[in-house]
C-alpha cells in the first residue's frame, strides 16, 4: 500500500467519525427550569427531579441559596432575605435566561416571590411547591409566628418532622444546614409581579401538615389562573416523589 493510499484511507476514517460542531449545537433544550431550595436545603434536594427533566432535553439550573448547603461557609448576620432574592435575580442576569420555569419550594417561595418582581418579565411560568407566598410587608417570621434566634441561625427541622419517607430521612438530615436567621426576619416588599405571570401552579403534599400552604392551596384552587395539584407525600416533594414532581413541572411549561 503507497503511503498516499494510507493517507485516503485515514481521512475517510477521520470523516465518517467526526461529528460537525454545528450538529453538536443545533438540539436546543425543550424548556428551561429554575429551581429554587426551601430553607435549610441546597440544590441537593433537586437532584432526581433535575435528572428526570433533563433526561427529557430540558435545561435545569437548580440554586443553592447564600449560606446554605455549598455554600454554607457563606453564612452570616448579613445574610438576609434581599440576599437570597439576589442570588436568584443575578443568575437569571448573567446566564441570560428568559422564557423559562421559575420554581419555589417551601421558604424558596419568599425570594422567588420577590424575584418575580424583578424579573418577571423573563419568567413564563412560577411554580411553588408546597411553598410560602408573602405578602407585601411580610417576613418569614411574620408567617411561621414561631420563636426565632435573633441572631446566627435557624436550626433545621429533622427530615422526620418533615415526613420525609423512611429511607431518605438518613439522607435529608445529612444534608440540611441551619438557615442563616436574617433571611426569615427582613420583611419584604411584594409589588405582585408574580400575579402577571402567564401560568401559575401550586403543589400540595398531602401528609405534611401546615395550615398556611393549606390556606393557599384552597384559595388557589379556586382561581382560575392557577393550576393546581396534590401529591400523597410528605413535604420535600421532590425527594418523595421525584417522578410526579417532574411530570408537573413539565405541565407547567
Amino acid at each position: 500500500m503507497t503511503e498516499l493510499s494510507r493517507r485516503s484511507i485515514l481521512a475517510g476514517a477521520v470523516a465518517a467519525t467526526t461529528v460537525s460542531p454545528a450538529a453538536t449545537f443545533a438540539q436546543t433544550p425543550k424548556a428551561t427550569f429554575v429551581l429554587v431550595p426551601g430553607a435549610w436545603h441546597g440544590a441537593w434536594c433537586y437532584r432526581r427531579v433535575a435528572d428526570l427533566l433533563m433526561a427529557k432535553g430540558h435545561k435545569v439550573h437548580a440554586l443553592t441559596l447564600t449560606g446554605l448547603a455549598d455554600r454554607v461557609h457563606l453564612a452570616s448576620d448579613a445574610v438576609n432575605m434581599d440576599t437570597h432574592i439576589a442570588d436568584i435575580v443575578n443568575f437569571v442576569k448573567w446566564e441570560d435566561l428568559s422564557n423559562f420555569v421559575l420554581v419555589g419550594h417551601s421558604y424558596g417561595g419568599l425570594p422567588v416571590t420577590g424575584a418575580a418582581d424583578a424579573i418577571g418579565d423573563k419568567v413564563s411560568s412560577i411554580v411553588y411547591l408546597d411553598a410560602f407566598i408573602p405578602e407585601d410587608g411580610q417576613s418569614m417570621a411574620d408567617i411561621v409566628k414561631r420563636p426565632l434566634p435573633t441572631t446566627g441561625s435557624a436550626p433545621p427541622f429533622s427530615a422526620k418532622l418533615m415526613k420525609v419517607n423512611a429511607k431518605d430521612e438518613a439522607y435529608v438530615d445529612a444534608k440540611v444546614t441551619p438557615q442563616p436567621i436574617n433571611t426569615y426576619t427582613q420583611k419584604m416588599r411584594v409589588a405582585g409581579a408574580y400575579k402577571k405571570i402567564a401560568k401559575k401552579t401550586y403543589v400540595r403534599s398531602l401528609q405534611f401538615n401546615n395550615p398556611v400552604f393549606q390556606a393557599h392551596y384552597e384559595a388557589l384552587k379556586q382561581d382560575a389562573a392557577w393550576k393546581t395539584h396534590t401529591l400523597d407525600c410528605g413535604h420535600d416533594m421532590m425527594i418523595d416523589k421525584p417522578v410526579e414532581v417532574a411530570a408537573i413541572l413539565e405541565q407547567a411549561v
